[in-house]
């Protein structure tokens, strides 16, 4: 009968003659209780190195693990074949190799590590030089903290003695992992119940009272109080060390790492030492430590495994170590579900079986290794959801530039993809790039060096890691350490082997950086990161790209990305209500991954957007072809990730020797490749589907011109066949002993071929989200139509008033603010610029009441116009514009208080912003600005802002606002279009309907608007009618006291600031003080004469 290891930390205790021997045994929910018989053993000693196989103990040794069969060795694909196999390795490699047409003859060397020993003592001093070999990842909790503190107040009697100590701890004082999202549930259980004695300790919630007690209750504190201060002193949060002795308190202190005395080390046996080597490096994670068919948690990890998981623990063994367990049946769900709830997970898997380990000696230890760490930014299974994962490395570079700008390196990571993106910004003190970024790629975690960012910087991190329905982690690593200098990050990078799956040279990517070092650094940090969680293979396997968050694309910040809800919605942060779930009708995860890409870069370029157009055009009028289409799609299973999935499998074949686990891996790295080759089998059908003449959509071929399609056909074919051969059951495949090998070759010559596939997955996803566009305009309740684009044809040397930027919309309507079946939405025509047939303002000021839908109209503009640079059909009747290169927003009302920025001050900060970056081609919405100062202030910013918008940049301008005074300084401006959002007086009978109700008809007509008619809306939102009346007898006298400083501006109706120019420019040429010739008198006579006339030309 087999026996079962008892806990890892029976030993733990200070051996006394009293107790050396005993134990207890360890009980789980999925276990069997085991008993173990005692044995007398001489007192443990330390390894005198780390890498000696063999050590010495007071375990039985070779038994902690159950019996099985010794492994099968496994070849990886490229691995040199000792002389005596030759005969049989040719001989397999040939039947595998028969399959294909052309063979690889090139050799690969195996980039795969030997395993290493982990049994070897690990003693951690306080200046140890490995302090930089760790990163900064640990979450502090403070449930350790308070249960010490709690426990020395009831046993001792002591009342307020420690409430120092906790004061002490506030912030990140325990090792313990902190959930990165909320606690979906805290375990509670009786303290009454002398059985459930380890909940009533250790849960989270539990209130100890200082009398009252049992005296069972009493004993348990007592004993559980001297485990805590005599065997586990260096986990109490007021004693609690980093690997270099600092405190919390430290500013360099490192909460990833753990000082263990070594005195408390030489108590401990070969396999707790196995343990504690590996955690004190990580103790941001949780770890399972494998004990034969169970998977083992001990003391902080197991808080957490009771919290989260509902998990008895046990309090066990002669050092009574908390711990909890789960058999290997249950630990993926364990894995899934923490990570989930946002914790790092790794496990210790075992190297050998307990035969294995008898064999080296009578005495040995099973070894162990750190072999997987999983989190919730870096996820690979199959149970994902569709959007993309990303995991940011963020570098601030030096501030001190003369124009104020701040310059960012970053690099991210989709690890279930295999792709990494690395680039630089740069960016003014707003941080409109940087938040461009982070709505862009919505990263999970942010991996920064402490007291490497600015304040401007760290804002701008607080105000979007709020935004969205994703928060954002924020990880600060130890300066100098992680992040390192571009030259050792390329020494570092050549020397791993790392991006082998880039088309080209790694560093190519970097080219054409805006700071390639700060780029290079960024990538540094992310790259010390995951190896740290033990993803080299992902970094020797995977693909490096070049990002560019505006090259060559419509121009969006974030804070534009923010106000037009294009990703998350201003009410909850979800997707409804948003324009990228209006034009979701994707049907592979894939293809939802590059519209979200797409929609994030619109494009400029005036030949792209048309051959979007051109598609989607077929497409509507094509139903039938893209209903065929759809039945492919909907076939296609995620095949960008598949593929990511199995280039990581290439060299990383000792992951299969585990013992317990490898067959699994195996099978499951089997089903992963069998659904890959019959997904881009399905693919490739649709792609020489669309291939064909006779199918009307010649305008898609452009999409799926792939070279060498016909060949890939072919040894696309060769696959199927092997896979028939070798795995035709792969969904549920039995594992054989030459699997592994079999699986490794077909691996390696698919992964020859990676660019190519990426090729194929790339036309499919584009044909998805082309049909998206499609199947968004037909499924619209109002009418859609394709834009015309027109090129920009205006020149630097042409009079202002000719041939510049325009837009021109008929029809308009919000696309997604509809009710019911859109009978409600109103049209309008919005007009701005001049064309070939008519003259229009450039600029448009508009005025109306509140709820009149004056934002509802700018921001169906933006998304008109955001639509139409995707090369989607947009939502009115006729649309015509020249390429708009960057949309500005200004809108609603917020603070961010956190960060101590008030209303206005956040209105002037976004409108600064658009005042030194707009340009000529730019679209600018304003909504209401100055409203979060006194009204004076207001009204005068907003005078000053319009007008240099107006005059000195003369982009395509949206003004909404209630400064009515602003339509008559501005009523003449030839520039300048005055409306209003119309609205009409619904007048009562007396009896049924006493009052007059206000009407919004939504409509855009000429002129300003005479009020806002706020009053009426404060009445329509529940304002008591006593108060609204008092309101409108104050309104009068303002008005009536005010009247006079105002009655001079009635008269501005007829003389705008365009006259004040002509008139200045007048009176200072017939000063006589001035002394100008006749012919320079002449030149400004004649220039005015020209702005006269076309001035009432146009009128």
């Amino acid at each position: 009968m087999q026996h079962r290891q008892t806990s890892l930390f029976s030993f733990l205790q200070k051996l006394t003659p009293g107790n050396e021997g005993s134990c207890e045994p360890y009980s789980s929910p999925d276990a069997i209780r085991h008993a173990r018989q005692p044995k007398k053993a001489p007192h443990p000693t330390p390894l005198e190195s780390k890498n000696n196989s063999e050590e010495t103990s007071d375990e039985i040794g070779g038994t902690d693990a159950s019996s099985q069969k010794m492994r099968r060795q496994v070849l990886s694909a490229g691995i040199p074949v000792a002389a005596n196999d030759g005969d049989r390795r040719a001989n397999h490699f040939s039947s595998i190799m028969s399959k294909f047409v052309k063979e690889d003859k090139s050799g690969c060397a195996s980039n795969g590590k030997s395993n290493q020993d982990c049994c070897g003592s690990f003693i951690c001093h306080p200046n140890d030089s490995t302090e930089k070999s760790v990163k900064d990842r640990t979450p502090d909790d403070k449930c350790s903290a308070k249960h010490v503190s709690a426990i020395k107040k009831s046993s001792d009697g002591l009342g307020p003695l420690y409430s120092e100590c906790d004061l002490d701890v506030l912030g990140p004082e325990t090792p313990a992992v902190r959930p990165r999202v909320p606690l979906f549930k805290r375990i509670q259980q009786d303290p009454s119940d002398s059985d459930k004695q380890d909940s009533s300790l250790f849960g989270p919630n539990k209130r100890f009272k200082p009398i009252g007690k049992t005296v069972t209750e009493k004993k348990i504190l007592e004993n559980s109080c001297e485990s805590t201060s005599s065997k586990f002193e260096w986990l109490v949060p007021f004693k609690i060390r980093d690997a270099n002795g600092r405190r919390p308190s430290d500013p360099f202190y490192d909460k990833r790492t753990l000082y263990i005395p070594p005195d408390a080390l030489k108590r401990m046996s070969a396999s707790q030492r196995q343990y504690w080597s590996v955690k004190c490096q990580y103790m941001d994670v949780v770890i399972f430590f494998k004990v034969g068919k169970f998977y083992e948690l001990y003391e902080l990890d197991a808080e957490i495994g009771q919290r989260e998981l509902d998990w008895k623990m046990t309090i066990s063994g002669v050092g009574k170590c908390r711990q909890v367990g789960v058999s290997e049946a249950g630990i993926d769900d364990a894995v899934h579900k923490l990570t989930s709830r946002g914790y790092n997970v790794g496990r210790m898997e075992q190297l050998e079986t307990s035969e294995q380990a008898k064999a080296r000696g009578a005495s040995s230890v099973i070894q162990r290794k750190l072999v997987n760490v999983s989190t919730p930014c870096t996820p690979s299974d199959g149970n994902m959801e569709a959007e993309a994962v990303h995991l940011l490395a963020l570098k601030e570079g030096d501030c001190g530039s003369k124009d104020g700008s701040i310059f960012y390196g970053f690099a991210f990571l989709d690890n279930a993809s295999l792709k990494c993106w690395v680039g630089s910004i740069s960016n003014d003190n707003s941080c409109a790039a940087l938040g461009a970024l982070l709505v862009q790629i919505s990263p999970k975690e942010i991996i920064h060096e402490r007291s490497g960012l600015s304040e401007a910087t760290r804002v701008a991190l607080k105000k979007y890691a709020s935004a969205g329905s994703m928060k954002i982690q924020l990880t600060a690593t130890t300066p100098g350490v992680d992040f390192l200098d571009s030259s050792e990050v390329m020494k570092l990078a050549s020397s791993k082997g790392y991006f082998k799956g880039s088309s080209k040279q790694w560093f190519s990517a970097i080219d054409g950086s805006v700071n390639c070092d700060l780029a290079i650094c960024a990538l540094g940090g992310l790259i010390t990161h995951l190896s740290r969680l033990m993803l080299d293979d992902t970094l020797r396997n995977g693909e490096l790209f070049s990002y560019h968050v505006y090259k060559n694309c419509l121009r969006m910040d974030g804070q534009t990305l923010l106000n037009l809800e294009i990703f998350s919605n201003n009410v909850d942060g979800g997707l409804s209500g948003t324009l990228y779930k209006h034009l979701d009708h994707c049907l592979t995860a894939s293809g939802k991954r590059l519209l979200r890409r797409w929609i994030c870069h619109p494009l400029r370029d005036f030949t792209g957007i048309n051959q979007r157009l051109d598609v989607v055009e077929a497409f509507i009028k094509n139903s039938e072809i893209m209903s065929l289409i759809a039945s492919y799609l909907t076939r296609i299973p995620d095949l960008e990730r598949l593929l990511g999935r199995v280039r990581s499998t290439v060299g990383s074949s000792s992951m299969l020797l585990l013992p317990f686990v490898g067959d699994k891996i195996l099978k499951q790295r089997i089903k992963t490749f069998g659904f890959l080759v019959k997904g881009l089998r399905i693919g490739l059908e649709l792609l020489n589907m669309i291939r064909k003449e006779d199918h009307g959509m010649l305008p898609i071929s452009l999409f799926v011109n792939i070279p060498n399609l016909s060949s890939l056909d072919d040894l696309l074919n060769q696959f199927e066949v092997a896979l028939e051969d070798d795995f035709p059951h792969y969904q549920d495949h039995i594992v054989k002993d030459s699997d592994a090998e079999t699986l490794a070759v077909l691996v390696e010559l698919f992964s020859g071929k990676a660019i190519e596939w990426s090729q194929v997955i790339n036309a499919l996803n584009c044909i998805d989200v082309l049909q998206s566009f499609a199947r968004a305009s037909i499924s619209s309740f109002m009418p859609m139509s394709r834009p015309i684009l027109l090129v920009n044809a205006y020149s630097p040397n042409l009079a202002k008033d000719k041939d510049g930027p325009m837009l021109h919309m008929k029809g308009l309507w919000h696309p997604y603010a509809v009710s019911g079946n859109g009978n409600d939405l109103v049209p309008n025509e919005i007009h701005l610029g001049n064309d070939s047939k008519i003259c229009h303002p450039c600029a448009l000021l508009l005025t109306g009441p509140n709820m009149g839908g004056k934002s509802t109209l700018l921001r169906a503009t933006c998304l008109a116009v955001i639509l139409a640079q995707l090369g989607c059909f947009v939502p009115c009747e006729e649309c015509m514009l020249s390429p708009v290169d960057t949309i500005f927003t200004r809108l609603g009302a917020t603070d961010r208080i956190m960060s101590g920025e008030s209303t206005f001050y956040v209105e002037c900060s976004e409108t600064a912003s658009v005042l030194r970056n707009a340009t000529k081609d730019s679209l600018v919405l304003l909504d209401e600005l100055g409203r979060g100062t006194s009204t004076f202030d207001g009204y005068a910013i907003a005078y000053a802002v319009f007008r240099h918008l107006l005059e000195k940049v003369c982009c395509r301008l949206l003004f909404a606002t209630h400064y009515h005074p602003l339509t008559k300084e501005f009523g003449s401006h030839p520039h300048v279009s005055l409306q209003h959002m119309a609205c009409s007086f619904h007048v009562g009978d007396g009896i049924s309907s006493p009052r007059n109700d206000l009407v919004f008809l939504y409509k855009l007509a000429p002129g300003a608007c005479s009020e806002s008619y706020g009053l009426q809306v404060a009445l329509m939102a529940g304002l008591p009618k006593q108060v609204v009346e008092a309101a409108a007898s104050a309104g009068q006298n303002i008005k009536q006291l005010i009247s006079r400083n105002f009655k001079s501006s009635e008269a501005r109706s007829e003389f705008s600031t365009l006259h004040e120019e002509w008139l200045k420019s007048l009176w200072d040429i017939s000063k006589p003080s001035v002394s100008l010739g006749d012919e320079d008198i002449s030149d400004t006579l004649l220039c005015l004469w020209h702005e006269l006339r076309s001035f009432y030309k146009l009128r």
